[in-house]
C-alpha cells in the first residue's frame, strides 16, 4: 500500500493568475482610457480657442472653419472620464463642454418668433465658376416662389443659360456683374431695381442695389462674395471688415445674400452680426446649416452660404442640392 503522503503529485498544475498581474492589466486599461479622454478634451479646448481666435494665419483660419467639430471632443471626454471614474477631470471636461455649448447657443436656439409684417423669399446660390445647372436653379427658384435671388461665380455663359431657362421671365429685374474665374455676381428680383453699385477694392464682385417692393418700398439688397481664406488670409479678413463697414452704412430694411467664405466660428463673420444684422439661421436656431462642399464623399461640412437681414426676422430657412456646383443653395423666407 502506498502511503498517501508519498504518492506522486500531478506534473501539470493549474495556476491561477496572480492578483498583481490582473491589477496591472486593469491599471494599463484605465491609463489608456484617460489618455484618450485627455486627447479629446484638448481637441475641445482647441475648438473653443479657434472660435474666439482673431489670428489671421491661414492654418488657424482654416481650422476655425471646423471649430464646432473640435468642440465635440469635450463632450466625448466627459463620458470617457466618467467611465474611468476620474471625477476631477470629468468636471473640467464638463466646464469646457459648457463653454462650447455657449459659443454655439445663438445658432441653436430661436430668437423669438417673427412679428407681423411682409414676407420676402430670398434665394442664395454659388454656381461654381458658372458650372451650375441653370435649369435646376430656375426650377428651384420658381418652386420656392423666390422674389430675390443672389448668385456668385456668375459667368456670361451661365447668364445666357439662365435666361434661356426662364429666369428673365421669373425675375425680370436685375443688376449683374458677370465675369470668368469665379468673380461674377448678380442680383435678380421680382420687383424693380435701381441704384446698382459694384464695389471697388474687392477681388471678387460684390454688389448692392435698391429694390422697390410694392408694400415695403425701398429695400437694400446686397450680393456678397469675399475672397476665400486661402493664402491671402489678410485680404480675406480685410474684405470682411470692409463688408461690415458697408453694411453699417445702410439704414432701413436690408437683405443680404452671399457666399461669405466664413462660418459662425470665424470672429470676422460674427462681427458682421454685432449691429442690427442677423443671420437667418441664427434667428431660427437651425444650427450651422452646412452648404459646402457637396462634391466630396463626406459633405457638406460647413455653412458659408448665408442670408442676413436688418429690419426683419425669418420664418423659414432650408438648403437645397444644386446640380453642377459644390454649394447647396439656401432659401430663406424673411419677415420684414
Amino acid at each position: 500500500m502506498v502511503d498517501e503522503f508519498t504518492r506522486e503529485q500531478p506534473v501539470g498544475e493549474v495556476v491561477a493568475p496572480e492578483p498583481a498581474k490582473r491589477w496591472n492589466k486593469g491599471r494599463v486599461g484605465r491609463l489608456l482610457l484617460a489618455v484618450i479622454a485627455w486627447l479629446f478634451l484638448i481637441a475641445g479646448v482647441v475648438g473653443v480657442g479657434l472660435h474666439y481666435s482673431t489670428w489671421v494665419r491661414e492654418p488657424v483660419v482654416l481650422a476655425a472653419s471646423f471649430a464646432s467639430y473640435f468642440m465635440v471632443g469635450a463632450v466625448i471626454a466627459t463620458v470617457l472620464f466618467g467611465l474611468g471614474r476620474r471625477w476631477v477631470s470629468a468636471g473640467l471636461a464638463v466646464a469646457v463642454s459648457a463653454v462650447a455649448v455657449w459659443t454655439q447657443a445663438p445658432m441653436l436656439w430661436p430668437d423669438g418668433s417673427a412679428p407681423p409684417g411682409t414676407d420676402l423669399v430670398v434665394m442664395q446660390s454659388n454656381l461654381e465658376l458658372g458650372h451650375g445647372d441653370a435649369d435646376a436653379l430656375v426650377r428651384t427658384a420658381r418652386e420656392n416662389a423666390a422674389e430675390v435671388l443672389t448668385i456668385e461665380e456668375l459667368t456670361p455663359g451661365l447668364l445666357d443659360r439662365l435666361d434661356a431657362a426662364g429666369l428673365a421671365e421669373l425675375l425680370p429685374y436685375r443688376f449683374t456683374a458677370p465675369s470668368g474665374g469665379g468673380q461674377g455676381t448678380g442680383i435678380f428680383s421680382k420687383y424693380p431695381i435701381q441704384d446698382g453699385v459694384k464695389f471697388e477694392g474687392f477681388w471678387l464682385n460684390n454688389l448692392r442695389a435698391t429694390m422697390i417692393h410694392p408694400e415695403r418700398g425701398p429695400i437694400t439688397v446686397f450680393a456678397l462674395h469675399p475672397i476665400p481664406p486661402l493664402v491671402h488670409t489678410g485680404v480675406w479678413a480685410h474684405e470682411l471688415s470692409r463688408i461690415g463697414e458697408l453694411l453699417d452704412e445702410q439704414t432701413g430694411q436690408v437683405v443680404v445674400g452671399g457666399d461669405f467664405n466664413s462660418t459662425w466660428d470665424h470672429a470676422p463673420y460674427r462681427n458682421l452680426l454685432r449691429g442690427r444684422y442677423a443671420d437667418s439661421a441664427e434667428l431660427l436656431g437651425v444650427g450651422a446649416l452646412p452648404t459646402w462642399p457637396t462634391n466630396r464623399p463626406v459633405g457638406p461640412a460647413i455653412g458659408i452660404d448665408r442670408v442676413l437681414v436688418a429690419g426683419g426676422h425669418a420664418t423659414e430657412l432650408h438648403s437645397i442640392h444644386m446640380p453642377g456646383t459644390d454649394h447647396r443653395a439656401v432659401v430663406a423666407r424673411l419677415r420684414l
